[in-house]
């Protein structure tokens, strides 16, 4: 290894220190090859569309607010929500 200026060697610790933790495995591992992608809320909402569907759920419309009052006297509102039930278990 050559001689390296005083200068250089401050510079790799410093990315030593930097980058240190930065590796997920030991030397040698593999890198990834890409990105790994995040799942959209779209899809978690379709798989719940579709359960709900299963469970014969339909749609009630014409509520406009829903306000849900907390034991400490708190108050929980929601505007034009989506509210579902089953009308064959009421």
């Amino acid at each position: 290894i050559m001689d390296a200026s005083a200068e250089v060697l401050a510079a790799r610790e410093r990315l030593k220190a930097k980058f240190g933790g930065v590796r997920t495995g030991g030397r040698g591992t593999v890198r990834r090859k890409r990105r790994a992608a995040n799942k959209s809320a779209n899809s978690d909402d379709k798989k719940l569309q579709v359960s709900l569907k299963r469970l014969g759920v339909s749609a009630i419309p014409a509520i406009e607010e829903v306000n849900l009052f907390m034991e400490d006297e708190s108050v929980v509102h929601f505007k034009n929500p989506k509210v579902q039930a089953s009308i064959a278990a009421n």
